[in-house]
């Protein structure tokens, strides 16, 4: 559906505006539709990309800060975000071997069982698939690369 009927309103200053009206709609749409998906396994959309990162790590640990790094929504509170977790047995913490002041958090048996669960609710491309043909998402992707420069 066109912009201009989903937000009731068709002054824009110019195409530019438009366009950054467009994105900020759509990023709301996409994560709310994710949220839907997500909320019946009570957990959040950050929390569940920590848990992604921590599987990519697995069977390594991550420390805090490299959750931060790599978390899509860098204003997230990560070491909240952890404990949170943690309280659902999701990750644990331990102290590191080699730096006693450096802290390992690693995801759980139960944290994966999570995700493989997930993994098939959460598939962004199923999303896509039905508003987009692949070539059009190729498109997509390459102009967003260029936005951000």
């Amino acid at each position: 559906m066109e912009l201009e009927k989903e937000i009731l309103s068709s002054k824009f200053e110019n195409p530019y505006h438009k366009s950054i009206v467009n994105l900020i709609y759509t990023y709301n749409w996409i994560t709310n539709l994710l949220k839907k998906k997500i909320s019946k396994h009570q957990i959040t959309l950050q929390q569940y990309n920590i848990l992604r990162i921590l599987r990519g790590q697995y069977p390594n640990p991550s420390t805090v800060n490299m959750l931060k790094d790599r978390m899509l929504d860098k204003m997230s509170d990560s070491s909240r975000i952890v404990d949170r977790l943690i309280q659902k047995g999701m990750v644990t913490r331990c102290t590191n071997r080699s730096d006693r002041r450096a802290v390992d958090i690693m995801i759980t048996a139960q944290g994966l069982e999570v995700l493989k669960v997930l993994d098939n609710e959460m598939n962004g491309a199923i999303i896509i698939k039905n508003n987009l043909k692949e070539e059009e998402a190729i498109k997509l992707n390459l102009l967003l690369d260029k936005f951000r420069g």
